[in-house]
């Protein structure tokens, strides 16, 4: 395995639940794969944005840890706004899972806490 300073860590965020029923059915398959035909993903400096603006206050979330080299699907950087993030056209192979951690939110519903491995 790679070590972790050599990858370009790319992030999912998603509930608890969510993974753990990945887990059981061996990939990853999110409502927005049906609803818009791929994953939505950031990398590790763009969740902060993301989670305050689509997760505010939800709490049992996790961070999904993905290695791309490891992604099986089509995996494309497009532009949203002004940004660049990465979409995963397909399940989510759970070998490309390389780490999970707890994302949390403040007290006040707000997320702060830059993550890192």
């Amino acid at each position: 395995m790679r070590q972790q300073a050599d990858v370009n860590w790319i992030v999912h965020l998603c509930s608890c639940q969510a993974w753990q029923l990945a887990r059981q059915t061996g990939d990853y398959r999110p409502q927005s794969l049906e609803d818009e035909g791929f994953i939505h993903c950031s990398h590790p400096d763009q969740i902060l944005q993301v989670a305050n603006q689509f997760y505010y206050g939800l709490p049992d979330l996790v961070l999904l840890w993905i290695d791309p080299q490891y992604v099986i699907a089509s995996l494309r950087w497009e532009p949203v706004g002004e940004q660049i993030f990465p979409h995963i056209y397909g399940p989510l192979n759970l070998t490309a899972v390389r780490a999970v951690s707890d994302f949390i939110p403040d007290e006040d519903g707000t997320f702060r806490r830059q993550p890192g491995l």
